[in-house]
């Protein structure tokens, strides 16, 4: 994580936890000419605009008033979404038993994507349930191994 998503994050921690919502993730990426700081929230149910709107007054007013962030940018709060990032251990906790994709560093048993039932989690490995034509596959991925991990609809 850069210094600059880290001190975003420590600043907008407590905000949305005084809010009775989770902070999923921030993101400070430059796209085109322009630099963008995302931070995604989340509560049971689901967040909709007034907690977003709620959430980027806040901390928008702190961002100001701490400024650590050198360069123009626009901040944007917002909902992870239906295909939200797994990243903490709580997201994969969450996470058993739903449809989820998962993207690898370097092969595991020949692929490096996964789709399909996350049946186990213990802190250290994650356990896929995948679909081969018409077979069931188990395969376990070493959580260190993961470079991409989130929620995966599917359409049925």
């Amino acid at each position: 994580m850069s210094k600059i998503t880290e001190a975003v994050e420590s600043i907008a921690l407590p905000i949305v936890e005084r809010e009775n919502m989770e902070l999923v993730d921030v993101e400070f990426v430059k796209e085109g000419p322009d630099w963008f700081l995302r931070v995604y929230i989340d509560k049971p149910g689901g967040v909709d605009l007034d907690d977003c709107v709620k959430i980027n007054e806040q901390l928008s007013e702190e961002l100001n008033e701490t400024d650590p962030i050198e360069q123009a940018y626009y901040l944007d709060v917002s909902s992870p979404g239906a295909e939200r990032p797994l990243k903490k251990p709580s997201d994969f906790e969450r996470a058993v038993g739903k449809n989820v994709y998962m993207k690898t560093f370097a092969p595991i048993d020949g692929a490096k994507e996964f789709e399909g039932i996350l049946t186990a989690y213990d802190g250290e490995t994650v356990v896929i349930e995948t679909r081969i034509k018409t077979r069931k596959k188990a395969v376990s991925l070493p959580i260190d191994k993961i470079a991409q991990a989130r929620l995966a609809v599917t359409f049925s």
